[in-house]
């Protein structure tokens, strides 16, 4: 079985005092189901899984019930095993095909007897009830496809390993050098494998790329079929939008030009496009900061942007010529900078982090923006040689009025600092995270001569 960090957050939900439901949402294939199942049978006494896609007749359940306790009596008459209270797990699957979830969901998560974990792909499906579901009763989790860290240990690196280079990390020293060229082999393998748990399962089971080149293959046509279900009539461009992605990245500036779509495209026409393929975790749209300061949002520009694949492996896949063998050998040809920042985009998002670039006519462009604890963080990705050259990234930092102080370039060579930037191994994106923030925050003042 393949580890994933969304198991942590199943746990906190098991030992959680207050009880309320959980929705783990995302896009196809990236393993809900698989994990949620695997911890139901694991956790508690009693599993009891209904799938709302695969029995048409389930979300009627839902439909007209007056109270929770009419509705555990027609849940009990569907359940396959015993609903015992206190020890049951009751996961609703593919609640998109359910539109009175969170109504139920809520005198069920009041009455108290069972606890409940929903999932649902966002793929052709509208989530806008789920999502503004009564406060207080369900939390949302995103799951996204294996980050490089759950990769490398998937692949068995040891965790011994895992937390000697974060160390590294932290500390901004050199990393042994045997193990530096093992990471930076494992990397390349993750540039074509991805994280898609089938895909990486395929690898697994048999080292054989072509096994899982077809499997990510049958992912895609997955995708596109739920494309073609949603939009038949809207022609809301969404299959060329998918399928344009790797050529725009591969670009000189890789930013998404809409005139490739169409010469009479606007953008706020289709906008609903984009943020469709968003929404259903297939692409991670990064937006251009006009300044490098917090809060970056403030500074957004919706209508620039380039479009990231929501997993590198797939992204590899759409490319034609056999780039599978090029990227394994480092030959010259391929543009690894689109790939490279693939792998950032999704890692990044991964940790939580909301994705910005930044561009300047005076300045330059920078790879990345993030907001890391209090301050934003430049990211530069670099692929070649010639890592230690980044004018943008010299001029923001030398620029006084956005006081950044540190910024990060990810390369093919061990780690090193110069001023203010810190040059790590690409692999080490898989440690930039954001700061825990789950203590108390508690403030007092002093009021005396006010009272």
């Amino acid at each position: 079985m393949i580890g994933r960090k969304v198991e942590q957050r199943l746990e906190q939900f098991r030992q959680a005092d207050d009880k309320k439901a959980l929705l783990i949402t995302g896009a196809r294939q990236v393993g809900k189901t698989f994990i949620i199942r695997e911890f139901g049978k694991r956790a508690y006494q009693s599993f009891i899984e209904i799938n709302f896609l695969e029995d048409k007749t389930a979300a009627s359940l839902f439909e007209n019930a007056r109270d929770s306790q009419d509705l555990l009596l027609r849940l009990s008459a569907v359940a396959d095993k015993p609903m015992i209270p206190g020890q049951t797990l009751i996961f609703l699957d593919e609640v998109q095909e359910c539109k009175e979830i969170v109504t139920a969901i809520k005198f069920l998560v009041e009455e108290g007897s069972y606890r409940y974990i929903l999932s649902g792909s966002l793929l052709g499906v509208d989530l806008k009830d789920i999502r503004s579901m009564p406060v207080g009763y369900m939390d949302i989790v995103q799951m996204y496809p294996l980050d490089f860290e759950e990769f490398a240990l998937a692949n068995r690196v040891s965790p011994n390993v895992i937390d000697a280079l974060h160390k590294a990390f932290e500390e901004k020293q050199p990393v042994d050098p045997v193990i530096h060229e093992r990471m930076m082999a494992l990397f390349r393998l993750y540039l074509i494998v991805g994280g898609m748990p089938a895909a990486v399962m395929k690898y697994l089971e048999s080292n054989n790329l072509r096994n899982v080149i077809e499997e990510q293959q049958a992912i895609i046509a997955l995708y596109k079929k739920d494309i073609a279900r949603y939009d038949p009539e809207e022609k809301l461009y969404l299959e060329d939008i998918f399928d344009l992605i790797p050529s725009e990245l591969n670009s000189k500036n890789k930013r998404f030009i809409l005139k490739n779509l169409n010469e009479n495209f606007k953008f706020s026409r289709y906008s609903n496009s984009f943020l469709w393929l968003k929404d259903a975790g297939v692409v991670l749209p990064t937006f251009c900061a006009s300044e490098p300061t917090a809060p970056l949002r403030l500074s957004k520009s919706s209508n620039l942007f380039k479009l990231f694949l929501a997993d590198v492996g797939l992204l590899a896949s759409m490319y034609m010529d056999n780039i599978q063998v090029k990227i394994l050998n480092g030959e010259k040809s391929i543009n690894f900078g689109a790939v490279y920042e693939n792998v950032a985009a999704q890692e990044l998002k991964a940790h939580g982090f909301d994705l910005y670039y930044f561009n300047s006519k005076k300045q330059g462009e920078l790879d990345f923006l993030i907001e890391r604890n209090g301050h934003v963080l430049p990211i530069e990705i670099k692929s070649g040689k010639d890592y230690t050259k980044h004018a943008a990234l010299s001029n923001v930092l030398a620029n006084e009025d956005y006081a950044i102080p540190e910024a990060y370039v990810f390369q093919n060579d061990n780690v090193s600092k110069v001023g203010k930037i810190t040059y790590y191994p690409i692999y080490m994106l898989m440690f930039v995270k954001k700061q825990d923030q789950s203590g108390d925050l508690i403030y007092t003042i002093d009021l005396g001569p006010l009272q």
